[in-house]
């Protein structure tokens, strides 16, 4: 078995318009971030897996055209799919995802507002990089991080940006300047070196300059001493993503089922782990699924590597086709060689 059907690099979707993997409404709809990876490591794990369910349910399934990005898009495969399948935009770094969350806290009532996710985490500064590490690792407690968004608050409002308490590893922001603001994925950022995912249009230079603030801000704040005495990684920096606006009406197809059982350990790069929750996986949803194909409901499965995603669906099929099938059934090892 190959990753590379998940994690072939291709010409950017940035610019161009973007393939489609259609969400079908009232069918269940199972999303797989991190399915695969482009590293070696991940290549030579998913080359041992055996995945029964999984290449049964493909088979029976019939497949969507692939959705492909370059190594640069700010937006990953699986953002871009869940985003089509809630009936927001795809545009490469403006998928609605904190507008949404507002609305559905009613926070958010027109369409076209510019919303975002705003995390406070810590920047390892290095010579030669700034690397983001895993903001859960901070453990940021309620309190604390509430003081943070307190502190940091009237800043962002200078620059017309409004911060609203959500979680203690993610705030909601609002204001004029997040409208038509593109920003990159936590999944693109993390342990890697923030410089390449800092938005450098005109419109994002309130943020960048914030980006600056928050630094010398937070360099040398009480709290981050209290949190380096007792051991803890102090916060440094924030990083914005989620933004986009709302379109005028929301898909009212049914939400798919975004199992993030591979993420940690593929963000890791912990093969051995990433292969035992990927075997986990197709015995338990995978298996459920290919069980709900195999009575005759319509279903649909897209899995999500780095730079790809693909998806296969319940779709009447030629006589041609079906009777091929029997005969050069599709396997998952030879699926990087048809893409």
């Amino acid at each position: 078995m190959t990753a590379g059907w998940l994690s072939k690099p291709c010409r950017s979707t940035r610019t161009g318009a973007p393939r489609t993997i259609a969400p079908m409404s009232d069918t269940p709809h199972l999303l797989v971030p991190w399915a695969a990876a482009s590293s070696t490591g991940a290549r030579q794990a998913w080359e041992g897996l055996q995945l029964p369910h999984l290449e049964k349910l493909i088979n029976r399934l019939t497949p969507l055209p692939p959705d492909t990005q370059d190594e640069d898009s700010f937006s990953p495969p699986h953002e871009r799919a869940l985003g089509r399948a809630l009936g927001l935009s795809d545009a490469d770094g403006q998928i609605a995802f904190a507008a949404r969350a507002a609305q559905r806290e009613e926070l958010a009532q027109q369409p076209g507002a510019g919303w975002a996710f705003v995390t406070p985490c810590h920047w390892q500064v290095r010579t030669d990089h700034v690397t983001l590490s895993d903001p859960a690792t901070l453990q940021l407690t309620d309190d604390e991080s509430r003081a943070y968004l307190a502190l940091l608050a009237p800043w962002f409002a200078e620059d017309g940006i409004t911060l609203v308490y959500e979680q203690p590893t993610c705030w909601l922001a609002h204001g004029a300047p997040l409208v038509g603001l593109s920003t990159a994925s936590l999944d693109r950022v993390l342990h890697r070196d923030v410089r390449s995912w800092l938005p450098e249009d005109a419109a994002a230079a309130p943020i960048r300059r914030l980006h600056s603030e928050m630094q010398m801000l937070l360099y040398t704040h009480a709290m981050n001493d209290a949190r380096e005495a007792r051991g803890a990684a102090p916060v440094n920096a924030f990083w914005m993503h989620g933004t986009g606006a709302l379109p005028e009406h929301l898909s009212t197809d049914l939400e798919p089922q975004v199992v993030n059982a591979l993420r940690a350990s593929a963000l890791q790069e912990d093969w051995a782990t990433w292969s035992e929750a990927w075997q986990a996986l197709d015995a338990g949803v995978v298996a459920q699924l290919a069980a709900r194909a195999a009575a005759g409901d319509a279903v649909q499965i897209t899995l999500c590597g780095e730079l790809a995603a693909l998806s296969w669906h319940s779709a009447p099929r030629s006589l041609g086709a079906r009777i091929s099938s029997l005969f050069r059934p599709q396997r998952l090892s030879h699926m990087g060689k048809k893409l």
